[in-house]
């Protein structure tokens, strides 16, 4: 309700109006609920997302800038879900164990095209890089706390899809707020 009362008043700039704003906040929370919950990002979501995202890019940024957001977002996180695959194989090999749940799950992957679509080329890129960092904090947070708690274990994981989704809410409702994005 809160949210609802910011874009009310906020919005983004005055390019979007406060039905589709509210949608997208909507569409935001419901695939970071779920993947804190559940650990996943459902694909039927990621279709309403996907249409959601395409109707908000394009009245945004024109039909090119969405589809290349699109395309890059998925492509980028594709690469990360690969690179992470790999490195959670050597670290299995390394250890002797058998395989450890993977470093990103692929509905990220489809999540990183969807928000691209949002947010087109190359603002998708300035937000898997605030998704990043802002995962690192909370994960470095997080190992703190449960080592001065003296409840750490390894391999444990942290859903990443509300880390995108923070990185694309900034840059489509905070940007005004943060001068770094021209606002």
């Amino acid at each position: 309700m809160l949210l609802g009362v910011f874009i009310w008043f906020n919005g983004v700039g005055r390019e979007l109006a406060f039905i589709p704003a509210l949608l997208v906040i909507i569409y935001f929370l419901l695939v970071s609920v779920i993947d804190i919950e559940h650990r996943l990002i459902i694909h039927p979501l990621s279709m309403f997302g996907a249409a959601l995202g395409f109707v908000i890019g394009f009245s945004l940024h024109g039909i090119e800038s969405t589809l290349l957001g699109g395309i890059t977002g998925f492509i980028t996180m594709m690469i990360l879900y690969l690179l992470g695959r790999i490195f959670v194989v050597w670290l299995a090999r390394i250890r002797n164990r058998s395989l450890i749940e993977d470093a990103l799950g692929f509905g990220d992957v489809i999540l990183g095209g969807v928000l691209g679509l949002f947010l087109g080329f190359p603002g998708i890129f300035i937000s898997i890089v605030l998704a990043i960092l802002s995962a690192g904090v909370a994960s470095l947070i997080y190992i703190l706390v449960m080592l001065l708690r003296r409840e750490y274990q390894s391999n444990l994981t942290i859903p990443y899809g509300p880390f995108l989704v923070l990185g694309a809410f900034i840059l489509l409702f905070l940007r005004n707020y943060l001068r770094f994005f021209g606002g």
